[in-house]
């Protein structure tokens, strides 16, 4: 019988599930904050020490070490819940070496949005929280609105150098729309609308009437209330680029519910016409289309169909990306380096849509 290797912080969440005193040490952990192994496949590829930076502070640099100090002394715990079929696998007659994954790393551009006003939704957390610190990074001057005064304290705390005008609003509020174009002042530049929430991914045959309107009012009515507001500063300066946040879900029907589904259809219908109509007044208007990203977003299932034919597409789904990664895609698009880009949907979905 062959020796089980000995885990490392370095090895992934996969082959951690796998090994035989890892996993059940792994399943243990989750079981105890009311999880299972599901939660960890989209990162399944990814370092177990990524789950640090991933977690945003509820799995410590000390609780990683815990984890490897128990598995290198062989504890396996008799109470942890069984491993799924799929993590069970057949011993190999040698052991054949995981392919290192090599991990992206974000490359700040000294100055690319100096002198620059950017308003940025949902910059609380998630993707709209990244993208707005790589403005900020990057020279530029921020309008960061989310709902939640918190996270948006948190936020400015994170760049007390930079320039950030930190704004708690409802993007479905005329008022506060009108209150964030004023914290703006003339000169804007850009605006990436991200704020947005998911649905309970029912189909139209369960779908409630409370989702449908909640979804609709932020993805759809919000976005486009603040495309509304700043176009006409965009069009008297003459320029401006205006990012909006679609999703896998405009591309396919097989990535969410009905309601968010045909919401990002809707940014998608936002997003092209803005672009064709304003095209002539120097204002470009592009949309983003994430894949799997690690955002505080998070998806429930209201429908037993809905969960077993989402969960079924979910099967090819490519691994999830830090937020980063899409503040990467979105921050171009804002800058001048997408100067001939307009009425885009870029897929930044790590080649989902091509399958």
């Amino acid at each position: 019988m062959t020796t089980p290797k000995t885990l490392t912080a370095d090895d992934s969440i996969r082959t951690w599930l796998a090994h035989p005193v890892g996993g059940p040490i792994l399943r243990e952990m989750l079981a105890q904050g009311g999880q299972d192994a599901d939660v960890l496949k989209p990162v399944s590829r990814f370092a177990i020490k990524r789950l640090v930076k991933l977690s945003r502070g509820s799995f410590s640099e000390e609780a990683l070490d815990a984890l490897v100090a128990r598995a290198a002394a062989g504890e396996v715990p008799a109470d942890a819940p069984p491993a799924p079929a799929e993590d069970v696998v057949e011993e190999p007659a040698a052991e054949v070496p995981e392919a290192p994954v090599v991990e992206w790393e974000e490359r700040i551009t000294a100055g690319r949005f100096t002198g620059k006003t950017i308003i940025v939704t949902g910059a609380g957390s998630g993707i709209g929280r990244a993208t707005a610190s790589r403005i900020a990074r990057e020279g530029g001057r921020v309008v960061a609105i989310d709902v939640s005064q918190e996270r948006l304290d948190e936020f400015v705390a994170e760049h007390p150098e930079a320039q950030i005008t930190a704004l708690t609003a409802d993007i479905t509020d005329d008022a506060k729309v009108a209150e964030i174009v004023a914290a703006a002042g003339e000169s804007i530049d850009g605006l990436a609308n991200i704020a947005g929430i998911m649905d309970d991914m029912t189909p139209i045959g369960e779908l409630t009437d409370a989702v449908w309107e909640r979804v609709m009012r932020v993805n759809v009515d919000g976005t486009m209330k603040l495309m509304r507001a700043v176009i006409p500063h965009m069009v008297a300066r003459g320029q401006g680029s205006i990012v909006n946040t679609a999703s896998e879900a405009a591309l396919r029907g097989s990535a969410a519910g009905v309601a968010y589904t045909a919401s990002k259809h809707a940014v998608v219908g936002l997003t092209k016409s803005t672009a064709f109509m304003y095209a002539p007044s120097g204002v470009r208007v592009n949309a983003v289309a994430p894949g799997p990203t690690i955002t505080n977003i998070q998806a429930s299932f209201a429908s037993p169909l809905g969960a077993q034919r989402i969960r079924q597409a979910m099967a090819i789904l490519p691994d999830a990306v830090d937020a980063e990664a899409l503040a990467a895609s979105i921050t171009f698009l804002l800058s001048d380096d997408g100067v001939n880009v307009n009425g885009v949907i870029l897929a930044s979905d790590g080649g989902w849509s091509a399958t």
